[in-house]
């Protein structure tokens, strides 16, 4: 009989999934496998020029090969494509029907530089932000390993949605990275509750290091070897996969401050985003001013243009109040 996971960090691409595979995996009753990003559920379709970007298992049985030694009530995929890809959510209820789904969000505009960032490290992107960012944008061709699709993964509202109609409210858990940053601990805590597993180990796992965080390439010659396909494949195929991510890590980035993003970005995108999170807000019920930590202005909109920006996505306005227990949150409403 086939052991399929049960239970999936979804996304958002670089919110924090990383780090939450490394805490959860330290818990006795979880197994995550080495690999923490199969992705099997979105059958990415990389392009030819992205293909030796992109580490995925598209059959099956290797797939439930990771599996195998999982002696655990609680066995995880961390593959952040499945938040975007529209079909994930029915091919995962296909197999795994009572499956839990662990959500992390980050203000959309920090979440698109960061992942430029790392874009940028590894040399699959040669452009300044803003100029990659409209070249991403205005594509025709979009796709997991096709395109970068830095606006479009931080459309939170339709593809939490998704993950609701399949597998209700009470199956889909809401975090927000700034409170993975600010408590750690108790962010488990309330994983383990959300998961009916004993919150005790929680306080035993290592949240000393915050994983996948920004570092900058020692060099050109860096981001060149990041980026070429022989070095990829060694990197993912043949060297041991901590080894690969260790020696990427420590010889080839240094600690940096942070380059600031160009205003033009960012103004880009809180005009994109500004309905988004007024329509994510409602459907989650609760305030998210945590979303827009680097927007010019971090008040929520006024009501007018909190009622515009809903009946533009097609959303009811909901009164806003405390946070729905969907949204798990140490930050006290507004």
């Amino acid at each position: 009989m086939a052991v399929w996971p049960n239970l999936f960090i979804v996304g958002a691409v670089k919110s924090g999934t990383t780090s939450l595979y490394a805490y959860l995996r330290q818990h006795p009753a979880i197994f995550f496998p080495e690999m923490k990003e199969p992705h099997f559920f979105a059958r990415p379709a990389p392009s030819p020029a992205q293909r030796h970007l992109i580490t995925f298992i598209r059959d099956e049985a290797a797939y439930l090969r990771l599996y195998e030694s999982a002696q655990t009530p609680w066995r995880g995929d961390a593959s952040p494509s499945y938040l975007w890809c529209p079909e994930a959510p029915g091919r995962i209820a296909a197999v795994a029907p009572e499956a839990r789904i662990i959500v992390i969000l980050r203000d959309p505009i920090e979440r698109a530089y960061a992942q430029y960032l790392m874009d940028y490290s590894e040399g699959a992107i040669q452009a300044p932000f803003y100029e990659a960012l409209q070249t991403d944008w205005r594509r025709p061709d979009k796709g997991w390993g096709v395109s970068q699709l830095y606006v479009e993964l931080g459309l939170y509202t339709e593809q939490i949605r998704r993950y609701r109609a399949v597998f209700g409210h009470d199956r889909v858990l809401v975090l927000l990275l700034e409170d993975l940053k600010k408590d750690a601990s108790g962010v488990l805590k309330r994983i383990a509750r959300f998961l009916d597993i004993a919150e005790g180990p929680m306080a035993h796992v290592d949240t000393s290091e915050a994983h996948n965080r920004y570092l900058q390439p020692k060099g050109q010659w860096a981001r060149w070897l990041a980026g070429h396909p022989v070095s990829r494949f060694l990197g993912e195929r043949v060297i041991p996969r901590r080894l690969g991510e260790y020696v990427w890590e420590h010889w080839m980035q240094k600690e940096a401050p942070k380059p600031a993003m160009d205003p033009r970005a960012r103004e880009f995108l809180q005009k994109i985003y500004t309905a988004e999170l007024v329509a994510l807000e409602d459907e989650l019920g609760c305030p998210l001013p945590e979303l827009r930590r680097s927007w010019t202005v971090v008040a929520r909109p006024a009501a007018a243009q909190r009622d515009a920006g809903a009946a533009g996505t097609g959303v009811q306005t909901a009164p806003a109040g405390g946070r729905s227990a969907s949204v798990q949150s140490s930050a006290p409403p507004l």
